[in-house]
């Protein structure tokens, strides 16, 4: 019988990615979208007419145990979030409702529906903010440092609580940052590729810029969702740190970016006080031995790769908004 995925954030980065390795897999796609006149299907625009979309939200239990027993899924793959950081300060209450409580309605609409179901949850690196221990690793104390990461922790700690409680093969995916053209505008990786792309084409001046020596632990997107799907086709589920193993600042991400097309950064980089966080998580890196091991999984893409490709990716797509 044909495996059936439900992916909640499928036109999201990682959504479109996931549900398109699925679709290689020979899995047939469900993806949960909000009822909403704004919605944006830009990213998944290509393999739309391979997937099912439905309608249903996080914020109403009702709506997920109706999807869940119409489309009957394998697997459920929660990716909807709140998920940007500094939106989680002006937005705490509306953050904690989708990216913590969200979980737990997901989940219990699993339990009461099916708890067959394999579930993957996205935890998220901003659990571990003020770090303890550099690398961070599975067993690594959480000191979340954003409403979005005590929302994260919230919805990872449920994961375990509903996976040991009512035996259900529940797994989170602790997932350190993520990349690609499909980032959003507003994060820090896609603002720096894009705006480097702007200035080259003469469109920009400049590029303001919060914290330059945040580091964290970049991969490729595409090489991520990989692994959700690996954590729900072991015999048991588990908790993964995936990451690359490096760190960069935000600093070398902007070398590398304006170095790509010939430009040196010290001269259009302006740093804004309006971008820094209220309280920044300094060193982020992820130990990935585990998911070496158990899962068999590696990042195939590298930092420089990363870089250049979306910074590509941005010049192609302003030179056709600008014909």
């Amino acid at each position: 019988m044909k495996k059936r995925a439900l992916i909640t954030g499928i036109t999201g980065q990682d959504g479109s990615y996931l549900a398109e390795f699925l679709l290689s897999q020979g899995y047939e796609v469900i993806g949960m979208v909000r009822r909403t006149s704004t919605v944006n299907f830009e990213r998944i625009t290509h393999i739309q007419p391979h997937v099912t979309l439905v309608t249903g939200d996080l914020l109403d239990e009702v709506s997920l145990i109706n999807m869940l027993r119409e489309h009957r899924p394998t697997e459920v793959y929660n990716l909807a979030a709140q998920s940007f950081v500094q939106t989680s300060w002006p937005q705490p209450v509306f953050t904690g409702e989708t990216t913590a409580l969200g979980v737990t309605r997901m989940l219990d609409a699993v339990r009461l529906v099916d708890p067959d179901i394999r579930f993957y949850q996205a935890s998220s690196s901003e659990m571990f903010g003020k770090v303890v221990e550099v690398p961070q690793k599975e067993t690594t104390p959480f000191y979340p440092r954003s409403p979005y990461g005590v929302a994260k922790v919230y919805g990872h700690w449920i994961t375990v609580n509903y996976r040991e409680s009512y035996n259900m093969f529940a797994c989170s995916g602790i997932l350190f940052n993520h990349e690609s053209p499909r980032r959003g505008l507003e994060f820090v990786t896609r603002k720096i590729s894009h705006g480097v792309a702007r200035i080259k084409l003469g469109l920009d001046q400049e590029l303001r810029l919060g914290n330059l020596d945040a580091q964290r632990d970049w991969g490729f997107a595409g090489d991520y969702v990989e692994a959700m799907w690996l954590m729900l086709q072991q015999d048991h589920p588990d908790d993964y740190v995936i990451a690359t193993g490096e760190t960069h600042s935000v600093r070398e991400f902007c070398e590398l970016a304006f170095g790509h097309v010939g430009l040196n950064y010290q001269e259009y980089v302006v740093q804004d006080e309006r971008f820094m966080r209220p309280a920044e998580v300094d060193l982020l890196i992820g130990d990935p031995s585990k998911a070496h091991t158990s899962l068999g999984w590696q990042p195939k893409t590298s930092f420089p790769t990363l870089v250049q490709m979306m910074v590509d990716a941005d010049l192609q797509l302003l030179k056709e908004q600008n014909r």
